[in-house]
């Protein structure tokens, strides 16, 4: 693996100077994060439907960021209309397992597969094969706007999928540990490898966007939850293809090099990194932090306190109870509600002391 890091002077010092800027910034983040977390919540659902909504586009769904919130907030999880309403539930449901659990889940075989099997649970054309490696040949496909598509390159042949997929999981977990290679180039290089063998019959341009997140959580860059990288890769499309076949074209001979996917996957980080310190800003400044969604529960329990949750779930059924249970959290957190009571008794109050 060592072989395909092996560059010149000038990328090495071009891969030195990102990846100072991305630590530096974490460092500086992991402060704000333990400060002011009532700007946290916003910023992490506004990355969490550009993360959905640009990911799933890569793919060729249609949906906007506003029709992706939408059927967000008022999933009903017994039946989609369309092979993108499923796709986005996966995604949805994917990435918040990983936001929530990342700490427990391990880079293995087992736990790729379960999180492959979350990502399909719901397209009912995959359900054969969600969770496990695939059976028929496939190719990295570009999808456009216009309906078409162009074959990037050919992935691993099907009898030798376990076998690199093995290969890739111990080199990663070993460098992890060992830490004789930076973080940011073992989990570019973790991604690649995925991307090149494509284990899985659908869903893999997907899925290495959501290992990106979580070997990144595992990593310590806590603010990947807070922006979203799928985003700056959707409005980088043809340079992400075109990064990946920079080394794919000599796949299997000593001279693949991925020198151009490390750059544009550090790159891609830092993108992510301006455009959250941008957001970030933005959030400070407005004069309110809550949500409209935040705003409505707030309202809700001014005018019928003491409520339980039941009770807000049942009067704003346009959202999901997973959210409005979220949101309540979020309003005690900020002190803006108390909580009286434990379990089934568990009754909320407006906090005067800070309305």
């Amino acid at each position: 693996m060592e072989s395909k890091l092996s560059f010149n002077f000038k990328t090495n010092q071009e891969i030195l100077k990102i990846i100072g800027f991305i630590d530096g910034f974490r460092g500086k983040w992991n402060q704000i994060g333990g400060k002011e977390s009532r700007y946290l919540n916003e910023l992490r659902q506004i990355a969490t439907i550009e993360s959905i909504a640009s990911s799933t586009r890569i793919e060729g769904s249609k949906m906007s960021n506003e029709e992706v919130e939408d059927f967000v907030n008022s999933i009903k999880i017994t039946s989609f209309k369309t092979r993108d309403e499923q796709e986005v539930f996966g995604y949805y449901d994917t990435l918040n397992l990983i936001l929530d659990a990342f700490h427990s889940i391990d880079i293995s075989e087992n736990h790729i597969h379960q999180l492959h099997k979350t990502l399909l649970n719901k397209s009912k054309k995959d359900y054969r094969h969600r969770g496990k490696y695939k059976t028929l040949s496939n190719k990295v496909v570009a999808n456009y706007p216009d309906g078409s598509q162009k074959v990037i390159f050919n992935t691993t042949e099907i009898h030798l999928v376990q076998s690199e997929m093995k290969l890739i999981i111990e080199w990663n977990n070993n460098a992890i540990e060992n830490e004789e290679i930076h973080p940011l180039i073992v989990i570019a290089t973790f991604i690649y490898e995925f991307l090149s063998i494509h284990p899985y019959q659908d869903g893999n341009g997907r899925l290495s966007r959501l290992m990106t997140t979580l070997l990144l959580l595992k990593s310590g860059y806590d603010f990947v939850q807070y922006a979203s990288v799928e985003f700056e890769i959707e409005k980088q499309k043809k340079e992400y293809y075109k990064a990946l076949m920079a080394g794919q074209k000599n796949r299997y001979n000593k001279k693949e090099k991925i020198d151009k996917w490390i750059v544009f996957f550090l790159n891609t980080l830092k993108k992510t990194i301006q455009k959250l310190e941008q957001k970030y800003q933005e959030i400070k400044d407005k004069k309110s932090y809550l949500n409209l969604r935040q705003t409505k529960a707030l309202s809700f329990i001014k005018e019928n306190e003491p409520i339980k949750i039941s009770d807000l779930t049942n009067s704003l059924n346009e959202f999901t109870p997973y959210i409005l249970k979220k949101d309540i959290k979020y309003l005690v957190d900020e002190g803006l509600i108390k909580q009286v009571g434990k379990g089934r008794a568990t009754i909320y109050i407006i906090n005067e002391r800070k309305n």
